[in-house]
């Protein structure tokens, strides 16, 4: 039944968002690694040719575009916390942050030295699967944002700059991206163009709304990245190929109960996300150097997956079906922090 579907989702969901109090992220955690470094605006990026030319095979310069992406969007959020700390973009570069953190942006085939301490550091590999899925989840958000009118009329054209390898596997302008990926160029520009319009028009600005623009777009870049980078996979071992893909399976169910991806909420539940990446041999609930909670995470993530594969898709459905209302969402997300933090 759907209810029994609810509480085999809550229950595998609620090792993941096992909440731990604020005052457990130490104040230099909260950010992204070198996020003071960032650029802070658009026009901090190198101008040439009449083109703001962005390197987004650079750690740092990435981190850039969102960190521009949340200066423009803070006005939308000023409502929701402090310091734009209320802001649900802060996700995506805390996401980035933690893949950057554990490793897993290098390049894992070892052939470069790209994104390692002893070799170019900031460089994001494009043989990491990792690096490649984020893609989808940051520039593609950025070229959205810039369609939609967010950093306003810009004085020059955005240019991406191409990886080594693999360069036809992502698009590098606004008008490239438009006519090779229009739909989630769509979704985006959607979520951007709806902050301005509801604070435009003074009506009551309803986060639930924005979120559920957002997570559409996000579900949306994921699954048109998943298929193009499976074999991007091959460089992993398998324990870490396997949790990269259970991952993203769980990202849908997250969608559904709009789950608030802002500063506090975003970085409780990154604690629990695996701190290296996972090597053969590591098999959970046992990883040694792992908390209970990451690695009952791991088996839970699993687990998900599996069975939502089992069930051809219905586990999934079903949750999607009870998260339909804002009622349902509030009952997800609140199911899910209780059964954590019991």
């Amino acid at each position: 039944s759907g209810t029994h579907a609810l509480l085999v989702v809550a229950a595998t969901l609620s090792a993941v968002t096992a909440l731990r109090s604020e005052n457990d992220v130490a104040a230099d955690d909260v950010y992204p690694p070198l996020w003071d470094l960032a650029a802070e605006t658009l026009l901090d990026f190198p101008v040439r040719d009449n083109k703001i030319v962005i390197n987004a095979w650079n750690y740092q310069e990435r981190l850039g575009v969102y960190k521009s992406l949340l200066n423009a969007s803070a006005k939308y959020f000023g409502a929701f916390g402090p310091q734009n700390s209320g802001n649900i973009l802060w996700g995506l570069p805390l996401q980035h942050g933690w893949q950057f953190r554990t490793g897993r942006l290098a390049d894992p085939s070892g052939v470069t030295s790209c994104g390692y301490e002893n070799g170019e550091f900031l460089c994001q590999s494009v043989r990491s699967w990792w690096s490649c899925m984020n893609y989808y989840l940051s520039i593609i958000p950025f070229l959205g944002a810039v369609e939609a009118g967010l950093f306003g009329q810009l004085p020059y054209e955005i240019e991406i700059l191409p990886p080594e390898e693999q360069k036809d596997d992502f698009c590098y302008s606004v008008k490239d991206c438009w006519s090779r990926m229009p739909k989630l160029m769509d979704d985006w520009k959607a979520f951007f163009e709806h902050q301005a319009v509801s604070s435009a028009s003074f009506s009551s600005f309803k986060l639930d709304d924005a979120l559920g623009l957002m997570w559409k777009a996000h579900t949306s870049s994921i699954a048109y990245a998943l298929p193009k980078f499976k074999d991007s996979l091959k460089y992993l071992s398998d324990p870490e190929a396997n949790f990269g893909v259970d991952w993203s399976n769980a990202v849908d169910f997250i969608a559904a109960t709009h789950f608030y991806t802002d500063l506090p909420t975003t970085n409780n539940f990154q604690a629990f996300l695996p701190q290296r990446m996972l090597v053969e041999g590591d098999v959970p609930p046992s990883i040694s150097d792992f908390s209970p909670q990451q690695n009952k995470v791991l088996v839970s993530l699993r687990a998900l997956h599996k069975t939502n594969k089992l069930t051809g898709g219905l586990l999934l459905k079903l949750w999607k079906k009870a998260m339909s209302t804002e009622a349902g969402r509030k009952l997800g997300r609140k199911l899910i922090e209780n059964l954590a933090s019991s």
